[in-house]
């Protein structure tokens, strides 16, 4: 039987990168998207995939759509590899701009694991979390980006004491600067030249993902960071 897989972000960047390669071995996807357009969108570069169309600035609608997406009683893996990023002077951020990083970021893989966990504990399977180098040190200008990363990686290791006795393994990843579309948004913000070249190959943290999912069952890679190599 194929291993079921929760994507979130497989549209582009690391979340494209890991769902390549689980589909590549015949893996079973489910994707989350956004709306329906975005869901057709997915299904026709991941051909068989299951979506579950929920917005992640709104999780409020989560419990609805994941009921609605005729999932199977057992999934393997949740991996939460969306994000947004908006950078800015704590002086100058506006509320949205924190509330839309931490809805997206935080409240919604909060969200989504709960409503998926009964799944995930019948395969005593795994949560993982793609955090982010912010989830860890916090750089002026990255208050909230920071800040919701900073709580992402207290609800994977609150989650991952709470469901070891379940059986459920929990990952968080913490990716350094990654060529990735984000990046690009993210040197745009800061109003620097980007060369995708400088930074980490998305195909380098989904062999990361990856690792940590296919590492066997004695075992569990809780905390595994990534970053640049030399030069």
């Amino acid at each position: 039987m194929s291993a079921v897989h929760v994507v979130t972000g497989a549209g582009s960047g690391i979340g494209q990168a890991v769902a390549q390669r689980l589909a590549a071995r015949g893996d079973r996807l489910v994707l989350v998207a956004r709306d329906a357009g975005r869901a057709d969108d997915l299904a026709a570069a991941f051909p068989g995939a299951t979506a579950i169309i929920a917005d992640l600035g709104d999780p409020t609608g989560f419990a609805a759509a994941v009921d609605g997406a005729g999932l199977p009683e057992r999934v393997d893996s949740v991996i939460h590899a969306a994000g947004v990023v908006d950078l800015g002077k704590v002086a100058d951020l506006p509320v949205d701009a924190w509330t839309s990083q931490l809805t997206v970021n935080l409240v919604a893989p909060a969200e989504l694991t709960r409503l998926l966990l009964p799944r995930v504990r019948a395969a005593r399977g795994q949560v993982l979390f793609v955090n982010s180098g912010a989830g860890l040190n916090a750089h002026p200008e990255w208050s909230a980006y920071a800040a919701s990363k900073h709580g992402l990686k207290a609800l994977a290791d609150a989650l991952r004491g709470e469901e070891a006795p379940n059986g459920v393994r929990v990952t968080t990843v913490y990716p350094g600067r990654t060529a990735t579309p984000m990046q690009a948004k993210v040197h745009a913000q800061e109003g620097a030249a980007y060369d995708p070249a400088a930074w980490i190959d998305v195909e380098s943290v989904a062999t990361a993902v990856v690792t940590a999912l296919d590492l066997p069952r004695d075992a569990v890679i809780s905390d595994l960071t990534v970053r640049p190599g030399p030069r």
